[in-house]
């Protein structure tokens, strides 16, 4: 599966565009919408600048790792939606996070479990501090889940 355009929509919201690297609330250096990285592997440095089509680029680059994470991971039968809102999670948090998560092993089981939703509330901290961003994107997250409404309002 590929990510639609919700999903990449509810990415770039939450992750919001910078133009000039800076460090995350959990000390990680990102630039774009939330890169950390590059399409070849090399880390953000702090003094690296990028324009919006560059940040774009980048994105669909490294969504692409984390929609084949997120396909590997994941039964065939979820919604697009489903399937969005799980890459979004992945992409925020890395797809170890989701691969050792309560939150897979219930999508595994049954993707129509409404426990489900409850799952990704689980997942919003950084740093060891609950963080308001977290918590709206993780809400939101859930609602594409389980609805298949984007709310990024």
């Amino acid at each position: 599966m590929k990510i639609s355009s919700k999903g990449l929509d509810l990415i770039k919201h939450f992750e919001g565009f910078s133009a000039k690297a800076y460090k995350c609330p959990a000390g990680v250096i990102t630039i774009g919408y939330g890169s950390t990285y590059y399409e070849n592997g090399d880390r953000v440095k702090i003094t690296d600048v990028i324009d919006k089509e560059r940040a774009t680029e980048l994105l669909l680059g490294i969504t692409r790792f984390f929609e084949l994470e997120v396909d590997k991971m994941t039964r065939d039968d979820i919604t697009q939606e489903q399937f969005d809102a799980l890459v979004s999670f992945a992409y925020n948090l890395g797809s170890q996070a989701l691969k050792g998560s309560t939150l897979l092993k219930k999508v595994n089981k049954n993707p129509n479990d409404l426990t489900i939703s409850s799952e990704f509330s689980k997942w919003v901290k950084a740093g060891g501090k609950t963080l308001q961003g977290l918590v709206t994107r993780r809400i939101s997250e859930a609602k594409l889940y389980t609805t298949g409404k984007l709310d990024i309002s």
